[in-house]
């Protein structure tokens, strides 16, 4: 019995050993600006707003108040303003994230990336102003990383249903 717990326990550290040197020796593209066609998640959504841009766009940068419109995002905090090379920390489905802003073109364009353990993300988000005062508002994010690998189809399906939720959030409330 000791050398069965003995060998679980091996086991076990070995595999924590593994997680670790994957997360501390993963290089992630720091500077990526542009959504990853190539990465082995991606999800692209779309939804029109009965809203103008500047207020969708005043709804989706005012970071700290996610929380109080999309449940799923916890804890949110804005570093600074919402500009291009300032960052803010979140949490989504249990994953601790901070993402920098790497484009904030207001009333037209945002890009945010970052890590989360064993995950790479690109977020980007266009809005464009339609007749009669309404917005379309695309959406398109790529994961990648070791984790990623491991569990593609996992988070690929979360992927499309978080972007889903989200996007109706914003919708529902933007036309308050």
């Amino acid at each position: 019995m000791i050398k069965v717990i003995y060998t679980v326990v091996i086991i076990v550290i070995a595999i924590i050993a593994i997680i670790v040197g994957l997360e501390v020796f993963s290089s992630y593209p720091n500077q990526a600006i542009v959504y990853n066609s190539n990465a082995p998640v991606q999800s692209i959504k779309t939804v029109t707003i009965q809203a103008d841009p500047e207020k969708v766009w005043k709804i989706l940068t005012d970071v700290n108040k996610w929380e109080t419109w999309e449940s799923d995002n916890k804890s949110p905090v804005l570093h600074g303003e919402f500009n291009s090379g300032n960052s803010f920390t979140w949490k989504s489905n249990g994953l601790s994230i901070q993402s920098n802003i790497k484009v904030a073109e207001p009333y037209s364009k945002i890009v945010w990336s970052g890590p989360a353990f064993g995950i790479f993300a690109i977020h980007t988000w266009t809005f464009t102003p339609l007749a009669g005062g309404y917005t379309r508002v695309d959406v398109r994010e790529s994961m990648e990383g070791w984790l990623v690998s491991l569990f593609t189809h996992k988070l690929q399906t979360g992927l499309n249903s978080s972007l889903d939720k989200w996007l109706m959030a914003l919708k529902v409330t933007a036309e308050k």
